[in-house]
């Protein structure tokens, strides 16, 4: 398979400083954005120890001709983020967002932890493939089911499960076969939360390279109040 790719993270106009990470590898088709959890410590740490840690498990199942299984993968960078807590702040660990995906053979291996997020565009529309693991979310399942719930405005967007917690993840692996033309945005909530969808889908239907969307998402970001870190893959498919 062939990709065109561009990946971009910024700190915004408030934070002091950048807990994103981002993870962009066209050689062999794994992408990913993780967020650090505000309000808790070394949320950059936590973000790069994953991405690390996943970059690795992918390559080394590569190098061996093992068949990559996403979901040991990012249960692992799981491990690795609670045992990094352990070392560096016991009495509250750390934690992170992930959304990853792994392209290979005319299929994309998604998953995500949290409220990062991945976008599919084609043949001008644009569609969210994750869903945020938030509060909000969790009160629309429920009432969805029937229960009668409120939800706390103070709590919409409060995450429910994230990298480094010591339980099990309950990961579910979703694929998605891609075309030729497709275009896949992983992103931050320093994206998602500070621009609508439809301006989304604007920017990159307006875009002619992944470089020109992910430059314009930034800016758009920032233009809206930058309140947060911001950062985007963006991959197009350029041949199966």
């Amino acid at each position: 398979m062939q990709f065109s790719t561009a990946a971009l993270t910024d700190l915004g106009l408030v934070r002091s400083e950048n807990e994103d990470r981002f993870l962009s590898d066209p050689t062999i088709g794994l992408f990913a954005v993780a967020d650090g959890i505000g309000g808790l410590p070394h949320g950059a740490e936590a973000a790069e120890c994953v991405v690390s840690t996943l970059a690795e498990s992918i390559r080394n199942n590569i190098a061996g001709d093992k068949i990559v299984d996403l979901a040991a993968a990012v249960n692992q960078a799981n491990t690795s983020v609670l045992q990094l807590g352990v070392n560096l702040t016991p009495s509250t660990g750390l934690g992170c967002t992930l959304c990853v995906g792994f392209i290979h053979s005319g299929f994309m291996k998604l998953a995500n932890v949290g409220d990062s997020r991945c976008y599919l565009m084609r043949n001008g529309e644009v569609n969210l493939l994750t869903t945020d693991d938030t509060v909000e979310h969790e009160v629309e399942m429920r009432r969805a089911r029937g229960e009668k719930i409120q939800l706390d405005e103070r709590y919409r967007n409060a995450l429910t499960r994230c990298m480094g917690q010591p339980m099990d993840l309950d990961l579910k692996i979703f694929v998605h076969a891609v075309q030729k033309g497709d275009v896949l945005l992983f992103c931050s909530d320093g994206i998602s939360r500070m621009i609508l969808e439809k301006d989304i889908l604007g920017r990159m239907r307006d875009s002619d390279s992944p470089d020109q969307a992910a430059r314009g998402l930034i800016a758009d970001a920032m233009a809206a109040g930058g309140h947060d870190n911001a950062t985007v893959v963006v991959v197009r498919i350029d041949a199966l």
